[in-house]
């Protein structure tokens, strides 16, 4: 199928002249990253160029997509925008509701039958508002985004943190919360401080065992998790264009797992022939004939140092398969060191679950590299040691890789092929295991491997590696075996060791499908109505927030101070919960039931002031709120680092939490904290963190005054009857403050439409 021709012919009939008026004002050459991010503004171009890192900028993104989890809220909120169409290009993309437990067949037709009210609500807005639907097992979101809508030089967002997917075919795609995309949708422009930029030269060849995935393993390692926060990632060099487009979009995949805003690569003969590959050969040749506007310009290959704030190279001719966790994406180890590591820290060495696909690694070519492998131990009479669990990306990838025989050999080792969704990825996963809370290893091709994120058990070490090297620790069942170096013995007795995985990039015989999964909009659906039952547990209509009452926020009990990495997993984690994702009174019930409170070293145990009991996070907040009391939340360094999902700032909100406290904040969670109304604070000083204690009451002052670049205070009311005042930064510009002001950013909408 091709989307959006008219507005892609739009964008490069421009671009060029954009380009050129962005060079101009900056008096140098441009990274790909400035190009498309100057032709999108909102606004004409500035007198002088933007501050990275410091200036807010308005943009105008090209389209915007969601997924089902997240939908559900975006579209809820979009329903009081007062318009009748979205005003760019959407899609809904049914992904995150299906549970792998059994297989694909079996997986898909339950979800359909469980998820039938969200599914049915989906489907019926997307058709209202003129937004494409993809239905339950059409494809993963970024999968399906990379096959179908990305083009180079575009700018989009998505209610995902992985939309970063898309910057492998050379588009600025960033995630964001539900609120920003309903902005997008509304007709509204989209602000986003002007990233800093990161430059990764990639030189050498990748061969044998290495890949793509490699590469943002070994920058994992090298950027940790908030490395790349409020930056672009831009990757170029010979290395670069020799990587294939989806392995471009592996890397830029999980560029999200170092904080960046997104990452890209600049236009090449990989990209025109992967467009060309999944039937949009028009707008590869658009894109050749402004092929050199689509990529850096030249004294930016030549002179990397003067354009970027930060510079990586890394020699692919020396890169190892690298694997990294547990329980964090950037706990890197080359292979050859992996076995000491786990020897060293006891790790469990018995591998009980290979997983392999999702969102980051699901592509023809990784999946056939993987098969090639499987069908080596077909081959040499090995079998799958542990559990082997296939998820294709999209219905495009399953259908041909099944026509393909893939699939046939992956199910001859023993493994089991689950339906196109994110399932294990997100914890969407029925795990077999005799004890939930066993110590155990799983190794995966996903992106993020936080406690419990997978399966649920905080005792499950889950590891990350390329496809080919899960593969190969499926067949051995050990993570002590070194696929490149060590033997294995077969069902004959005899030592033989797995040759190097060998992939096709693009299937020969063309890409196929028989049913995609696509719904196109009518015409006019105007006269369609959205129906929410007040009785539902899954969907339930939102009312506003309340306004700020123009006065400083006084005696606030301390909710809970959290220790060390809280993720959005931590504060609203998915899996089971899942299924609420549509109700806000019902999903907060898991608000921060995640996070490891300072002051007992428990989760989901904290003090409640009223009555000087112990009691779950969600409890305690709503008797606080019961009370007529706010309430505040501590956290540490990266606060809300992981998912875009835009609950974990509206759960808070909903239980009368006024204001997020932290040494830093991970970029989407601070965007959708000041979105809904609240505070998003950083302390002055890091160290008056351990100020805080367990039976405080807090003091927000300096309200009246808010302004941007101008620090607020908090006096800290200590049980004792003792007190003492610190400085907390925040970095609200006048717009965000009247988010606050108005009780959030939906409230202003719904009184313009009004």
């Amino acid at each position: 199928m091709l989307f959006d021709l008219d507005l892609i012919r739009k964008v490069y009939g421009e671009f060029p002249q954009k380009i050129q008026k962005a060079r101009q004002l900056l008096g140098r050459d441009l990274t790909i990253s400035e190009k498309i991010l100057y032709a999108h503004l909102w606004d004409e171009l500035p007198k002088s160029p933007f501050n990275r890192g410091g200036d807010y900028v308005n943009f105008g993104p090209d389209r915007v997509a969601m997924q089902d989890a997240t939908a559900q809220m975006a579209l809820l909120q979009f329903m009081t925008a007062g318009r009748k169409k979205t005003a760019v290009p959407s899609t809904v993309h049914c992904d995150h509701l299906i549970q792998a437990s059994v297989g694909a067949d079996a997986d898909l037709t339950l979800a359909k039958d469980q998820n039938k009210e969200v599914y049915d609500f989906l489907e019926s807005i997307s058709a209202k508002y003129g937004i494409g639907f993809w239905k339950p097992g059409a494809g993963i979101i970024h999968q399906v985004i990379l096959e179908n809508y990305a083009f180079p030089g575009g700018m989009m967002i998505g209610t995902d943190s992985h939309t970063v997917n898309a910057g492998g075919l050379g588009m600025i795609a960033i995630g964001v919360g539900g609120a920003d995309a309903m902005d997008v949708m509304a007709g509204m422009a989209w602000e986003l401080k002007m990233p800093k930029l990161i430059g990764v030269k990639l030189i050498g060849r990748m061969s044998g065992w290495t890949s793509a995935k490699d590469i943002i393993l070994k920058v994992a390692g090298i950027l940790t998790v908030k490395g790349g926060t409020g930056a672009i990632v831009e990757y170029f060099g010979d290395g670069a264009d020799a990587i294939s487009a989806t392995g471009k979009g592996t890397i830029c995949n999980m560029g999200a797992e170092i904080g960046a805003t997104t990452s890209i690569f600049g236009y090449d003969a990989k990209m025109s022939a992967y467009l060309s590959a999944t039937g949009r050969s028009e707008i590869a040749r658009m894109a050749d004939q402004i092929a050199g506007d689509l990529r850096a310009d030249a004294d930016v290959y030549v002179h990397p140092e003067k354009y970027f704030d930060q510079l990586i190279e890394i020699n692919l001719d020396e890169l190892e398969p690298h694997v990294n966790g547990p329980f964090t994406p950037d706990a890197a180890y080359p292979v050859s060191e992996f076995v000491r590591i786990v020897k060293e820290k006891n790790y469990p060495r018995t591998l009980e679950v290979g997983l392999i696909g999702s969102c980051t690694n699901s592509s023809y070519e990784d999946l056939t590299r993987a098969a090639s492998l499987a069908r080596q131990a077909i081959d040499k009479k090995l079998g799958a040691k542990a559990e082997f669990v296939i998820t294709p990306g999209s219905e495009l990838i399953r259908y041909t890789t099944e026509r393909d025989g893939l699939l046939a050999s992956f199910e001859k080792i023993g493994g089991v092929v689950m339906a196109n969704a994110c399932g294990p990825c997100i914890g969407q996963w029925k795990r077999h295991t005799d004890d939930p809370l066993r110590p155990n290893s799983i190794i995966t091709s996903f992106n993020r491997n936080f406690a419990k994120r997978n399966d649920g058990n905080p005792n499950t070490h889950s590891f990350v590696a390329s496809p080919e090297m899960v593969t190969a620790y499926a067949i051995s069942g050990d993570l002590c075996f070194n696929p490149l170096t060590d033997t294995l013995t077969n069902q004959d007795g005899e030592q033989v060791k797995l040759d190097e995985p060998v992939g096709v990039e693009l299937p020969v015989n063309g890409f196929d499908v028989k049913d995609a999964g696509y719904l196109a909009p009518p015409t006019d659906g105007s006269a369609i109505q959205i129906n929410v039952s007040p009785s539902s547990e899954r969907l339930q209509l939102l009312e506003p927030f309340e306004v700020w009452t123009g006065e400083d926020l006084l005696g606030l009990p301390l909710l809970i101070k959290a220790k060390g990495k809280c993720t959005t997993d931590h504060i609203s984690m998915a899996g089971p919960w899942l299924r609420f994702r549509g109700h806000l009174d019902n999903i907060s019930n898991n608000m921060l039931i995640g996070a490891v409170n300072f002051f007992n070293e428990k989760t989901n145990a904290v003090k409640n002031q009223l009555n000087n009991t112990y009691a779950a996070v969600p409890d305690t907040a709503r008797a606080y709120k019961a009370a007529g009391l706010g309430s505040i939340v501590v956290g540490d360094e990266n606060y809300g680092e992981g998912s875009s999902r835009e609950h974990a700032a509206m759960e808070p909100r909903h239980l009368g939490v006024r204001a997020i406290l932290v040494k830093s904040f991970a970029r989407i969670h601070e965007t959708n904290l000041k979105k809904q109304g609240m505070l998003a604070l950083t302390f002055a000083d890091k160290s008056d963190y351990d100020k805080i204690l367990e039976d405080d009451r807090l003091d927000i002052v300096g309200l009246k005054e808010f302004a941007p670049g101008k620090p607020l205070h908090i006096v800290l009311h200590h049980s004792n009857g003792s007190s003492e005042k610190i400085a907390v930064n925040h970095s609200y510009n006048a717009m965000q403050i009247s988010w606050f002001e108005a009780g959030g950013a939906l409230n202003l909408i719904r009184q313009q439409s009004h």
